[in-house]
């Protein structure tokens, strides 16, 4: 039995692979009509469909949403109740439908294009007779459902999804979609984090900030660099200003060579001039500087040059940074 369960997994996944996979055939003429429609559409995109494919559309309404595109979604059956109320005339339909015989989906397409509202549609069977008042048709149809009985919709809703990901990102883009186009429209979360945390947001800094005069024993700074646990210090000169960076690495590398080095002054044994970041870097340009110098941590300084913190990797890691 566990044998049987594997293969159908494997399978599912195969064939719904192949379902997106396919789709790449109906970038045509038709869907680049419907990325310039969208882009180009000064209403709303109102995402419409039926059971799965309903939502499949709630999720494209969302994803056309974060990206700029502003986008709702209704029901079929509800506009037949008065929710067509929503619609306005600069909108724009995208409705969803593998087959096209729902009876809410052939009720209220002819009454939406008497509203003169453009409707684009996507769907398994481009012929169907409903689409006779569609603008425009694009073709989501694929070989065989992954349902053994190749009737439960689950390749064809991939299909749906993938496209509708691929029609909202092209439409996206034509209309000057940019990083902090998304970045306004998730504050929130790990993606808001990504987008908008700079490293002040996230460095030691004030009391957590280890700093040492550069006349300072090393064994000095060595206490005051164990007593944030950052295993690092910033070196400052007496207008407070960076002068160089010692780690626990430095620490042991020194060692290995001065067996007095604890003795030393600190300025003595310090890396100078080392490689700093101002607190208003994004944190994901942060991580990839650290990531490419392969380093712990990093020394942060203002426009005046004074050490005003310290950035750690296991920091970004724990806000999801990277």
């Amino acid at each position: 039995m566990t044998k049987a369960l594997f293969e159908r997994a494997r399978r599912t996944l195969v064939i719904e692979a192949e379902a997106i996979r396919d789709q790449v055939r109906h970038i045509d003429a038709a869907f680049i009509a419907a990325v310039e429609r969208i882009a180009a559409c000064s209403g709303r995109i109102v995402v419409m469909g039926v059971g799965k494919s309903g939502l499949i559309g709630r999720k494209i309404a969302a994803t056309m949403s974060s990206l700029g595109i502003p986008s709702l979604f209704l029901h079929p059956g509800e506009c037949l109740h008065g929710d067509l109320g929503m619609l306005m005339p600069n909108d724009t339909v995208l409705l969803l439908s593998y087959t096209g015989e729902s009876d809410e989906v052939k009720k209220v397409l002819p009454v939406i294009r008497n509203m003169r509202i453009a409707v684009i549609v996507m769907t398994g069977r481009p012929q169907a007779e409903a689409w006779k008042n569609a603008e425009l048709i694009i073709n989501s149809r694929i070989k065989k459902e992954a349902c053994p009985f190749n009737l439960a919709p689950t390749a064809s809703t991939s299909a749906m999804l993938a496209l509708g990901d691929a029609l909202a990102l092209c439409a996206s883009e034509k209309k000057g979609f940019r990083r902090e186009t998304l970045a306004r429209f998730h504050p929130g979360g790990g993606i808001g984090k990504k987008l908008t945390a700079r490293v002040s947001d996230i460095m030691h800094s004030g009391k957590r900030n280890p700093i040492v005069s550069e006349e300072s024993a090393v064994q000095d700074a060595l206490l005051v660099m164990t007593s944030t646990r950052l295993g690092a210090a910033n070196v400052v000169n007496a207008s407070g200003k960076l002068v160089g960076f010692f780690t626990d690495g430095d620490l042991r590398r020194k060692l290995q060579k001065d067996p007095l080095v604890m003795k030393r002054r600190i300025k003595q044994v310090m890396t100078r001039k080392p490689l700093t970041i101002s607190p208003e870097t994004l944190a994901t340009e942060a991580a990839k500087i650290l990531k490419k110098h392969n380093f712990d941590n990093i020394p942060v300084i203002d426009a005046d040059g004074k050490a005003v913190g310290i950035l750690d990797e296991r920091d970004l890691l724990a806000e999801g940074i990277v």
